[in-house]
């Protein structure tokens, strides 16, 4: 058994950990922003290809008490590293956190702990100098406590990153996050929504997906698939396995608005890249289905009325300390409440860094949910309306 540990928004731990125990894991620990869990071998690659809401998921290689550098070197040495590298990996310890321990210096944690992968892969294979010339494999170090845990990359890009968006537009949202909204509000499938901020449409594209049930990985290649204990066979029976799950069968009502027309067409194009990656998947397995897209409009979200008599509206308004200035936002949030008035039985949802958000909007929320999204501090405003 395997400890695996998942980045996720700092905030969105829970929904992370209940997505991982709907696959049957195990759930070992959670810190800010990462949740551990026991998975076997299949989950090495079937959490980097279905989980919605993980920015990366990483192998964890080591679990040890390091008072001194002579202890950390110990530690990381002690780990099998041939058995998870290749000669001509080029290693890099891409990141270290230190928190509440007496090995501080983030950037001498790193040198001690690159040289001890080196020395290690140098003794075993008697190699005086690694060639370096194959995939990068990175690593990165958590020390928390004095408690050291050493993790191997198996995403590569990071999971937000489908390969569906063609283009993303000005400060778009990140579909791990657009993901975890939906969880947040609990959207089902058979709710109408619709996002009259759509940008790059990446909220409605992530309700397709999570509609239909489309693995959000099917579109894009894992750091993992270059390590040495990959197994392809299995990686493809997953495959398949996935894509049998896929629906077609259900009737969704996905929509998406925005006031600038290449914003709609930079949505429509996205949105067919998703679909065609779901067709593809399906064709592999030998089933030719269409994946019906979401649609798009352009239009002021103050032309919009209801057009079922509830759902769901899921936005990320567009202004503020993203595009904007202060006045703008507020501008803006006060003339939102016309979606107030014209959706009246339709729940809310709206995430922004602005912290006056409420105020201009002038509707209390239900729940407020704050989410670090990307290095931006955010709250997600929740209302919660529908009969």
């Amino acid at each position: 058994m395997n400890i695996l540990v998942a980045l996720c928004a700092v905030g969105a731990e829970k929904i992370l950990g209940n997505e991982i125990k709907h696959y049957g894991y195990k759930l070992h620990s959670n810190a800010p922003g990462r949740v551990s869990f026991f998975g076997d071998d299949d989950a090495l690659f079937k959490c980097n290809l279905c989980l919605r809401t993980a920015d990366r998921i990483y192998l964890q290689l080591a679990e040890y008490e390091a008072l001194d550098f002579d202890s950390l070197y110990d530690g990381t040495y002690a780990v099998s590293w041939q058995d998870y590298l290749k000669k001509d990996s080029r290693i890099v310890v891409d990141k270290v956190r230190s928190y509440k321990s007496k090995l501080n210096s983030e950037h001498s944690i790193q040198g001690i702990i690159h040289k001890a992968i080196y020395s290690k892969l140098g003794d075993v294979w008697h190699m005086k100098t690694m060639p370096e010339t194959g995939f990068q494999s990175d690593i990165r170090v958590y020390v928390d406590s004095n408690k050291v845990f050493v993790l191997l990359d198996l995403s590569g890009l990071p999971l937000h990153k489908r390969g569906y968006r063609v283009d993303g537009g000005t400060a778009p949202l990140r579909e791990t996050t657009a993901a975890a909204l939906l969880q947040e509000m609990m959207w089902r499938r058979k709710t109408p929504l619709h996002d009259p901020f759509c940008g790059s449409g990446t909220i409605p594209i992530e309700a397709t997906l999570y509609a239909f049930n489309v693995a959000p990985g099917f579109g894009r290649r894992f750091a993992l698939e270059n390590l040495p204990f990959y197994d392809e066979k299995k990686a493809e029976e997953i495959r398949c396995q996935e894509a049998e799950k896929i629906r077609t069968d259900v009737e969704v009502r996905i929509t998406g608005s925005d006031i600038d027309p290449k914003a709609i067409e930079r949505s429509k194009k996205n949105a067919e890249y998703a679909c065609v990656t779901a067709g593809r998947a399906l064709k592999s397995i030998g089933i030719s289905r269409h994946i019906p897209r979401p649609d798009f409009i352009q239009s002021d979200f103050s032309e919009l009325a209801a057009p079922y008599e509830t759902g769901l509206l899921l936005m990320n308004p567009p202004y503020g300390e993203r595009l904007g200035d202060e006045k703008e936002a507020d501008e803006l949030y006060k003339r939102m409440d016309c979606l107030w008035t014209e959706f009246p039985d339709w729940d809310l949802g709206i995430i922004t860094s602005n912290e006056n958000f409420m105020k201009s909007f002038n509707h209390n929320a239900n729940k407020i949910k704050k989410i670090k999204a990307g290095n931006l501090d955010t709250s997600f405003y929740i209302y919660q309306r529908a009969k």
